[in-house]
């Protein structure tokens, strides 16, 4: 078992079984699979979100992104498999995404920087600071 599927057990136990586990592996889920927080990066800017990915890093307020602009994006290669896994159109799930990334982001750069190394650390501990909240 890795690093995520450890934390994210953890969390399901700590939530209690009140769904934020399902999301919190999903936005995790996407970081994993767009190669970590710079591959998710990349894949935003390349994908014309450029200014609103580099909102959610920064200290300042978030631009918030559509569900289409951020299927647009991620494309289907990256959110498809996601989709299926979760029993979700991929449009549905682009839109939840659109909801939780600006925050999870901004929450995993703190700094107005992204995190050095591969960030396992920075997720668990973001995980947590989201449940409590």
């Amino acid at each position: 078992m890795g690093l995520f599927d450890s934390v994210v057990g953890a969390l399901g136990q700590a939530a209690g079984g009140d769904g934020q586990p399902d999301l919190m592996r999903l936005v995790l889920g996407l970081v994993q699979q767009a190669g970590g927080l710079e591959g998710l990066m990349a894949r935003l800017q390349q994908g014309g979100l450029a200014e609103a990915a580099a909102s959610w890093v920064s200290t300042g307020q978030n631009l918030p992104v559509s569900g289409a602009q951020l299927e647009g994006a991620l494309g289907g290669d990256l959110l498809g498999p996601l989709a299926r896994q979760l029993g979700l159109g991929q449009g549905d799930l682009a839109g939840s995404l659109a909801q939780m990334l600006p925050q999870v982001i901004d929450g995993l750069t703190p700094n107005g920087r992204l995190p050095a190394g591969d960030g396992a650390q920075d997720l668990s501990g973001l995980l947590g600071s989201l449940l409590r909240r």
